[in-house]
């Protein structure tokens, strides 16, 4: 037997249609309390198809709740019952996010395939490069065969053409039988347009906010409190039923909250207390462009207890010094002095002005908060794909600052991530990809983009269409590419640099304090100071000294052969970087 619950407090009467072996059976849902309807179902099991009918109407509408969207989200829902799935991750206890290096993916674009099954093909590369945790960009139900996901509107289904809820399970367990974790990307700042049925259920959504998506997700009127629970739930579904390790939140900035109790802080103290449950680490880290230590300050200090959040500052400072970048944000950063502020504290914006936004922004991080809090990267799916073309830091910039970049991220006092193909410099890009069929919505997301770019000098030809097969494609992984000498080279490179994260046990430090960065923004060059160790980077094309406080007596990393060290200083070459150890003070 199946029970059935919906939320939907406007309805005056709601049908249920059941698919059985005789055909369609339709009953009628009880009111229960505060809009709550519910039927049994004896014949009903997994793999059962059904959908809900409102008020004698004729449309049928899929399951806010689904699980299982087989014919995509217009579609009827379909029954799962998670304990058919036979899962071999009993011994897995887990990972933390303090210490682990991650690697985004997005399912449809990794492999050729673009599918859960193929790329357990490849982790046992993820496995040799030394990941701890996979970041999959949104894998929940979203309209059309392929998208990046921030359109979804089955908040707690798998899509389909990527394998569905059990090829979500296959991966994860695959993952886990290999040391790795997985991190569910989900969003809840805002659903996709097409497909999203929520609106006729109930108070989903609020106009008391407008935001860029349209009215907002209804978090504090009337009605909010089942609305909070659809997320929560949403949330605790990812981590308890698909096994996944950790949560990355997109975008919470956009979240309008007025209670008293955040839901921020509500889904942190909820996965925690799912995580004493199942006895292993489970954490959430969000994406934040406000530099707010609130999100990971302690709710007894007045924070939301969130386990970390995204650092765009760092991400800034890092790609403006060795590209040269200054448009946009970018307008901020870019000097070497930046660059060793961020690596220091993490956020640059504390409270001072930015011209960018034309006004002050930020405050100060806590000095005893831990730096493995802040999660940063060199390349990462936005960085990427909001680019006009969807150009990688491979196209901008040459060997050797691909690997400084990878140097200054990967032996960072912050949690690292690498976005797929990164470890090699990939040279296919990432572009801005869909796959809408509802009427206009394509032509608008296409000249939409058109006209973003447009007012930066790029022409409409020159942008890629989302809505072109082609650019999907293009966007794919090309794993020949690996097997080649300077791609292969620069493979090594990422891999000795995250085996000396595991070996130094500076490098994972997670004290502020820990950290030092001199520099001269003249002669261009920064010394990051991890305790016993010295990331020594020459970012001038010329050969040149570079002063150390220090007796160097071990090089275990080196971009760059030809590198002499001594006494207080190390030289090396244009464009290069040296990791070397250091003796302790005499005496």
């Amino acid at each position: 037997m199946s029970t059935f619950r919906l939320w939907a407090p406007d309805a005056k009467t709601v049908s249920l249609v059941v698919a059985d072996s005789a055909g369609d059976a339709t009953h009628e849902m009880s009111a229960g309390r505060r809009g709550w309807w519910w039927a049994n179902v004896p014949s009903a099991k997994h793999g059962t198809d059904y959908a809900f009918v409102l008020d004698g109407g004729t449309e049928e509408l899929p399951d806010p709740r689904s699980v299982w969207q087989p014919a995509g989200v217009h579609g009827r829902s379909r029954l799962v019952d998670h304990s058919t799935f036979h899962w071999s991750d009993t011994s897995w206890r887990g990972i933390a996010l303090a210490g682990s290096v991650l690697y985004e993916l997005h399912v449809g674009t990794f492999t050729p395939e673009g599918t859960f099954d193929a790329a357990i093909g490849k982790l046992d590369h993820l496995a040799e490069l030394g990941i701890d945790a996979v970041e999959l960009l949104p894998v929940n139900a979203f309209p059309g065969h392929h998208g990046w996901g921030y359109d979804g509107v089955g908040l707690f289904a798998v899509h389909e053409p990527y394998g569905g809820p059990d090829g979500l399970k296959r991966f994860v367990d695959a993952a886990h039988a290999r040391g790795i974790g997985v991190i569910m990307d989900v969003v809840y700042n805002h659903l996709g347009p097409d497909g999203n049925y929520l609106a006729q259920f109930g108070p989903y959504f609020t106009d008391r906010y407008i935001t860029p998506w349209g009215p907002a997700v209804n978090l504090d009127a009337p009605g909010s409190d089942d609305v909070r629970a659809f997320i929560l739930d949403s949330t605790l579904s990812w981590l308890r039923d698909f096994h996944c390790d950790g949560l990355r939140l997109d975008a919470v900035h956009a979240f309008q909250d007025s209670r008293a109790m955040h839901l921020l802080e509500e889904i942190a103290e909820s996965v925690h207390r799912l995580g004493a449950q199942v006895r292993r680490p489970l954490f959430v880290v969000a994406e934040s462009d406000l530099n707010d230590p609130k999100l990971v300050v302690a709710p007894e200090a007045g924070g939301y207890g969130l386990d970390g959040q995204w650092c765009d500052d760092a991400h800034h400072a890092l790609w403006a010094t060795l590209s040269g970048e200054r448009q946009g944000y970018y307008i901020d950063f870019g000097s070497i002095e930046t660059l060793a502020h961020a690596l220091t504290k993490g956020f640059v914006h504390e409270g001072g002005y930015s011209t960018f936004r034309g006004r002050s922004h930020g405050r100060p991080m806590p000095p005893t908060t831990a730096a493995y809090r802040f999660v940063t990267f060199l390349q990462n799916h936005d960085q990427i794909g909001n680019r006009a073309v969807g150009d990688r830091s491979s196209a901008q910039l040459n060997d050797g600052l691909l690997r400084i970049g990878a140097a200054l991220l990967l032996t960072s006092a912050l949690t690292p991530m690498l976005f797929m193909g990164e470890e090699w410099g990939a040279h296919t890009p990432w572009q801005y990809f869909t796959d809408h069929t509802a009427p206009g919505l394509g032509d608008a997301v296409r000249e939409g983009r058109r006209a973003e770019f447009a007012e930066h000098g790029w022409g409409p030809d020159d942008v890629p269409d989302p809505q072109d097969p082609a650019t999907f494609e293009r966007s794919k992984l090309d794993w020949s590419e690996p097997t080649r000498p300077g791609h292969g080279s620069l493979l090594d490179w990422h891999r000795r640099l995250i085996g000396l994260r595991r070996k130094l046990p500076a490098l994972t430090d997670p004290a502020w304090s820990s950290v030092e960065c001199p520099y001269d923004e003249q002669a261009r060059w920064l010394v990051v100071r991890r305790g016993d160790v010295a990331i020594v980077v020459n970012l001038s094309s010329q050969r040149q000294a570079v002063p150390l406080d220090g007796v160097p007596f071990d090089a275990p990393a080196a971009s760059a052969p030809g590198f002499t060290y001594m006494p207080g200083r190390v030289e090396l070459d244009g464009e290069s970087v040296v990791i070397t150890r250091l003796l302790p003070p005499a005496g």
